[in-house]
């Protein structure tokens, strides 16, 4: 529950970036639609990357002959 988590607050974080990005191209010139994409792309990376990390088998081992 907790990777599946990750994976949709990092979708809907994608989604708010994208939101935020396009009301910051209509505004003209706000710079709070400009920082809250930037805040909300940065949460998408870490989110993607916390969904990612769990999809990681750490209990196999993995030899390089492999």
């Amino acid at each position: 529950m907790k990777g599946t988590l990750n994976g949709l607050l990092a979708l809907v974080s994608l989604i708010i970036t994208i939101v935020s990005f396009v009301f910051y191209q209509r505004s003209g010139d706000n710079k709070m639609w400009f920082i809250s994409a930037i805040v909300f792309l940065i949460l998408t990376l870490v989110f993607g990357a916390l969904f990612l990390s769990g999809r990681v088998n750490k209990t196999e081992e993995i030899h390089i002959t492999e």
